[in-house]
């Protein structure tokens, strides 16, 4: 694959991991957020996932250094000029990834192919607002990005074969594994996924069994690798939240509406793993 140049939008969990599989691919990277000290933050995340591959012997210590090469940081979205795919990788909110796409497409030529990351959003819709949409795509990575090995290639109503099949090529190139879905609310795997997670959390908000009974049950009962309460934490209880809105929004149907204590919850701060607290507490 002849990929010299990509850009990433968003600094935080989805982004730098993003960045970082496409450092080790060989790819070179400008991971671009508003804030500075995201992208410090961001850096140092990336390093210490490095770190953890080379004590585990997935990678060597010199490929180590030639990742972290691969991958300057940047406010200006002017960066962006030579890059050959971008990836929007910011918060799951429709304005903002509205804003933000603008943004990207503005700086960038039209060979340039775009794409999201959102987990519920809808492609056509977020297509619509970029110049030659034919050219935009869903890409949905999976939180750890580094780990995990699936991408749900998304395709929008605009969104041409040319696209899809580069989509894939570079799915391929970043060792994953690509399923396409069609342009619905959490595509394939969120749409399984989130109702199930929201209806552990009515099972917990009724009182029928404590998290760590409710994660156990899910883990040794059907052989889940996690229970869906410390996924949800994993995930963010506030991105969970924004999934399960969407999906109520998009499908009008009342089983997606999302558990009085979800809401609750994400409104005391209780985010999971990234506050320290969820449905369980961390260190």
């Amino acid at each position: 694959m002849n990929l010299q140049n990509i850009g990433v939008i968003g600094a935080g969990t989805m982004g730098n991991g993003i960045a970082q599989i496409c450092a080790v691919a060989g790819i070179n990277v400008t991971l671009l957020d508003i804030s500075a000290g995201a992208l410090e933050k961001a850096l140092a995340t990336v390093g210490k996932n490095l770190d953890r591959q080379v004590s585990k012997g997935i990678l060597s210590e010199p490929q180590k250094h030639t990742a972290l090469g691969k991958i300057r940081t940047s406010t200006d979205y002017a960066s962006l000029a030579n890059a050959q795919w971008v990836i929007e990788a910011a918060t799951e909110n429709l304005e903002l990834k509205r804003r933000v796409l603008q943004q990207i497409a503005a700086h960038v030529d039209e060979q340039c192919v775009i794409a999201s990351n959102t987990s519920s959003l809808s492609i056509t819709e977020l297509a619509a607002g970029v110049n030659a949409p034919e050219r935009f795509i869903g890409l949905h990575f999976f939180n750890p990005v580094p780990v995990m090995g699936l991408i749900e290639v998304i395709r929008g109503l605009q969104t041409s074969d040319t696209t899809h099949a580069q989509a894939i090529e570079l799915a391929q190139h970043l060792g994953k594994t690509a399923i396409t879905a069609g342009n619905r609310p959490g595509f394939v795997v969120n749409r399984i996924l989130v109702p199930m997670i929201n209806e552990a959390i009515l099972v917990f908000q009724e009182g029928l069994a404590s998290a760590e009974d409710i994660d156990a049950g899910m883990c040794l009962g059907c052989n889940q690798p996690i229970g869906p309460l410390a996924l949800a934490d994993l995930i963010g209880l506030d991105t969970l939240l924004a999934i399960l809105e969407a999906f109520y929004e998009g499908f009008q149907d009342s089983k997606y509406r999302s558990a009085p204590l979800l809401k609750e919850m994400v409104a005391a701060g209780y985010l999971g793993r990234k506050t320290g607290r969820g449905f369980h507490t961390y260190g």
